[in-house]
């Protein structure tokens, strides 16, 4: 027997079958949310729809009506009459002054609101634990003190014959402001009521911002400073950039809020402002529950809702920029 016929014969193993590649099935379609998110917005929505839905409907009504004591009392029925209220509140020179005297307050509202939140919210960044900690509780005390309770302390720290500022002013070389009544003119008066409403908001934009700070990465301050950039760089090409949505957002609400202003104003001059100081707000009120004109001041009340539409109107469109941006 030869060494051939001893050596086993080794097995090849069998060809790999290489599987056929898949076919290219049909894109499947994502679904979308369904109904689910509806359902569960349809509790807010609804109430929304009761509290919200029916005034402004007949706010809406009533602007386009004759609507007076006789018409609320059932004397007489409401008559349609078209645009005639938006005609005559539009050709009354008062409500243009009054249109400009809201637009400079709620403007200097804003500006002393969003320039002050600033200042506080980076001086929050630099000062200790406790510090910090007694800042922001002084801060949230007074933002959650009710505006009625505000307005009385206002009044009396601006009053001509006991005010205490009046009294510290008094103080000072040469300067005499014992029984000076700061609303003896519009100007001055408007002035106290907008540094009621300043000191009334700033807590929120302080708050919201120094939230918003905590997100500036420090890495790249520490660039920018080596870079040689000074405090005013490091805020305008870092911290301002970052924080421009936040400012964006609060700049929005506050013109909001500040053009919507009533009781600071209504309250300061014990329910009825002098024409010096009427803002759309209270215009509205008076035309409608002192002139008891109903339906112009629906109209007002409406128009100011337009203008405020415009507002958000800014605010969305600078929010797709900056989405489009990031």
């Amino acid at each position: 027997m030869s060494a051939a016929d001893t050596t086993t014969p080794t097995e090849v193993p069998p060809p790999l079958s290489v599987p056929p590649p898949p076919t290219p099935s049909a894109p499947r379609r994502r679904r979308g949310p369904g109904a689910t998110p509806w359902l569960l917005l349809a509790p807010c929505l609804l109430i929304l729809g009761l509290v919200m839905g029916y005034p402004l409907v007949r706010l809406v009504t009533l602007s386009f009506q004759k609507f007076g004591q006789s018409q609320l009392w059932g004397f007489l029925p409401a008559q349609w009459v078209g645009f005639d209220n938006f005609t005559a509140v539009l050709g009354d020179g008062d409500f243009w002054t009054v249109v400009v005297r809201t637009i400079v307050f709620a403007a200097g509202c804003v500006i002393f609101t969003m320039v002050g939140g600033m200042l506080i919210a980076l001086l929050l960044q630099r000062v200790s634990g406790w510090v910090k900690t007694l800042i922001n509780i002084a801060l949230v005390a007074s933002w959650g003190m009710p505006i009625v309770v505000a307005t009385t302390v206002f009044k009396w720290l601006f009053d001509a014959d006991y005010g205490i500022l009046n009294a510290l002013l008094s103080k000072l070389p040469g300067v005499e402001m014992i029984g000076h009544n700061w609303f003896a003119s519009g100007p001055q008066g408007l002035a106290v009521i907008m540094l009621l409403v300043v000191w009334g908001a700033v807590p929120f934009v302080v708050i919201t911002l120094s939230a918003g700070l905590t997100q500036v990465p420090k890495e790249m301050e520490e660039a920018a400073r080596l870079d040689g950039a000074g405090a005013w760089g490091v805020f305008r090409y870092v911290t301002l950039p970052i924080l421009k949505p936040i400012i964006v957002m609060l700049t929005t609400l506050s013109v909001i809020w500040d053009m919507g202003v009533f009781p600071q104003v209504f309250v300061m001059r014990n329910g009825h402002p002098e024409p010096e100081f009427q803002i759309l707000p209270t215009y509205s009120y008076d035309r409608a529950f002192v002139v008891n004109d109903y339906a112009q001041g629906s109209a007002i009340a409406l128009i100011t809702v337009l203008l405020l539409l415009g507002v958000v109107a800014v605010y969305m469109r600078q929010m797709l920029k900056i989405g489009e941006v990031e």
